[in-house]
C-alpha cells in the first residue's frame, strides 16, 4: 500500500491520540468526515494500523521504577526459550519482553513500586526463572516518546 501525505498526516495525528474521530481528523486535514473514516478503515485493513492503546501514567498508579533487564540464559540447552518467555510473561512487573541479538538474550522492561521493591522483583521473581544466568539492570531515568518515521 502506498501512502500519501494525508495518509501520513492521519497517522501522525493518531500516534499522538489515538481517540480521534473520523469527523475531527477530517476537520483537521480538509477531508470530510467519510472520506477520513475510509482513510482510516484502509489503513486497518493493510495492518498499518493494528490497534490503538492507553498509555498509563506508571507513576500515578504507584510504579515509580522502570528497569530494563539484560538476560542471558545460562542453559540454553536445557530450557527452551519458550518456557523462559513463559514464565517471564507471568510476572506483571514485567511489561515487555524482548528477544534480542546481541549480548543478552533477552531485554525486560519491568516496572516497580520503588528500588526496594524492585530488588523483591528481582530476587523472588526473574533470578528464580528456569535458565537465568546473567542479568544486567539499568534503571530509567527519563524518557522522551517521538513518533517515529512514517514512510
Amino acid at each position: 500500500m502506498t501512502l500519501d501525505d494525508t495518509d501520513r498526516a492521519i497517522l501522525r495525528a493518531l500516534s499522538e491520540d489515538a481517540t480521534l474521530s473520523a469527523g475531527e481528523l477530517g476537520r483537521r486535514f480538509g477531508l470530510s468526515q467519510p472520506a477520513a473514516w475510509r482513510r482510516v478503515k484502509r489503513l486497518h485493513d493493510a495492518d498499518i494500523i493494528t490497534g490503538r492503546r492507553v498509555d498509563l501514567d506508571r507513576e500515578a498508579l504507584g510504579f515509580g521504577v522502570t528497569v530494563f533487564l539484560g538476560v542471558k540464559l545460562a542453559t540454553k540447552g536445557r530450557v527452551s526459550l519458550e518456557d523462559f518467555e513463559r514464565a517471564v510473561s507471568a510476572i506483571p512487573e514485567v511489561q515487555t519482553v524482548q528477544h534480542v541479538l546481541g549480548m543478552y538474550d533477552y531485554r525486560l522492561r519491568v516496572v516497580a513500586r520503588d528500588l526496594s521493591d524492585f530488588e523483591r522483583v528481582l530476587r523472588r521473581r526473574i533470578m528464580t526463572l528456569p535458565g537465568v544466568g546473567d542479568v544486567e539492570a539499568n534503571v530509567l531515568l527519563s524518557e522522551e516518546r517521538r513518533p517515529g518515521p512514517l514512510g
